[in-house]
């Protein structure tokens, strides 16, 4: 059963309405005011039949307000004939039709269906959209990839849990971001997010902002400080290139990860803190361990959880949603607030591209072609020029070559499933080509005439990596 939320400052007008709209099976709640009207306003309200001229807050005012509230909900004005030039107003503003006073039951009654059939549908596509989002997406956090699905499911599983995680991966990858989704998806949501990056401070100066200092502990010392650690308390830390710390600062580190407490920089009084540690780094730290250059202990008390975020170049099916989600974000900050589109010319330059910066580049250079296409299309020669010289590298499309009907059979399965048999023809394509370019991926990429960062891609989807 729908529910109609009729408002109107005539008492025996709303009691003349519930009664009619009853009989047409809704359920109906009234409102004498505005005010009245936005306190009975809920989720449960499916449609607003509200008089245009009431005291206290008109028609247009109660319009505004529940827009802001619910966007999709619909509202029907009525009004007097002498009004028409405010419906018209109301229109403009949001409303989905008027009505004006007297009018006929049976045209209220069309009215009210039609409203109610496009708030369905426009609750119906809030909704998809909402599970889209949710299922491409964790937080700020883009991707359909499968390593990004597989990601999802890991942040889910750890986020509840107060394990250390230890975060990998090339720089620009989105590192902190996955960082901050476990946070803020868990229990210490509610606590802070303090971050601090090991690589950006000298040793001395990132031991004081780790764990703070007393007043005189060092020059400029003129007051004591709180260090991240205690800020961080009931929270997370975030340590990001935390491969970059000094041996002594990890042996200190290690203490506060295993004994959670510490004393300030020249200070004697212990400080017990409540801490989640996430780190992060973009150097591989086995290698470091084994080389004498990461202490083994605090290795594995930082990677209790281990989550590696692959580069972009490895991902190439997240791209058309990155793509989306930059160009929509950096369109809607513009002056203009502007909706931009991408040429299939300009997109297939940023597929063609290998991405050395990862989502960080992709980012900065989305938003560089928002603010320099002239119209409301992104064109290749909007994007920076590392991007636009990839079409003068002698990418031209290539002739098609011709597979007579032995060949075919031979690629072909027994079942014909086409799913399976471009799958089936694809694979074994790759592997005559790395075949004879002797596992050499440049050359066999460019035997099959695509690119080496989609071959890589082909190759661990077929299992060749």
């Amino acid at each position: 059963m729908e529910t109609i939320l009729v408002v109107d400052d005539e008492k025996n007008y709303l009691l003349v309405m519930a009664a009619l709209l009853s009989e047409e099976g809704y359920e109906v709640l009234t409102a004498e005011s505005g005010p009245e009207a936005l306190e009975s306003l809920n989720d449960g309200v499916d449609l607003i039949l509200t008089d245009m001229t009431m005291p206290r807050m008109d028609g247009i005012e109660l319009l505004t307000r529940v827009k802001e509230a619910r966007p999709e909900l619909p509202v029907i004005m009525m009004t007097a004939y002498g009004t028409v030039e405010k419906a018209v107003e109301a229109m403009k503003k949001g409303a989905f039709d008027y009505i004006t006073k007297p009018f006929q039951n049976e045209d209220l009654k069309r009215d009210i269906r039609k409203a109610l059939e496009m708030g369905r549908v426009m609750k119906r596509n809030q909704e998809l959209s909402q599970a889209l989002q949710e299922r491409y997406s964790f937080g700020n956090i883009i991707g359909k990839s499968k390593p990004m699905l597989d990601i999802y499911r890991l942040i889910e599983k750890v986020a509840d849990t107060r394990a250390n995680v230890l975060i990998t991966g090339d720089s620009g990858t989105g590192k902190e971001l996955i960082a901050k989704a476990i946070h803020y998806n868990g229990p210490r949501g509610q606590g802070p997010f303090i971050a601090v990056n090991c690589s950006a401070l000298a040793e001395t100066l990132l031991e004081s902002e780790l764990f703070g200092h007393e007043k005189g502990a060092f020059t400029d010392a003129r007051a004591s400080r709180k260090g991240r650690f205690e800020l961080a308390h009931g929270g997370s830390l975030f340590l990001d290139e935390v491969g970059e710390m000094s041996p002594n600062l990890q042996a200190k580190l290690l203490r506060v990860i295993q004994d959670r407490k510490f004393e300030r920089v020249g200070g004697v009084e212990t400080i017990q803190v409540d801490v989640r540690v996430i780190a992060a780094t973009n150097r591989e730290l086995k290698r470091e361990v084994a080389a004498g250059r990461f202490r083994e202990d605090l290795f594995y008390r930082l990677n209790v959880v281990h989550l590696h975020v692959p580069p972009l170049r490895e991902r190439p099916d997240d791209l058309p949603l990155l793509v989306a989600h930059f160009i929509r974000k950096f369109g809607g900050e513009s002056r203009l607030d502007r909706k931009i589109k991408i040429s299939p010319e300009a997109f297939r330059l940023l597929y063609s591209y290998h991405w050395p910066g990862n989502v960080r580049e992709l980012e900065n250079a989305l938003e560089r072609a928002v603010i320099l296409c002239s119209g409301d299309t992104i064109l290749p020669e909007d994007l920076p020029e590392e991007l636009q010289e990839i079409k003068t590298e002698g990418d031209a499309e290539r002739p098609p070559r011709e597979l007579d009907e032995a060949l075919l059979a031979d690629l072909m399965p027994r079942g014909l499933d086409l799913n399976a048999t471009l799958e089936a023809v694809e694979r074994k394509l790759i592997a005559q080509a790395l075949s004879r370019t002797n596992n050499i991926q440049a050359h066999a990429a460019e035997l099959l005439g695509i690119k080496k960062n989609v071959m890589q891609y082909k190759m661990k989807k077929y299992g060749f990596l």
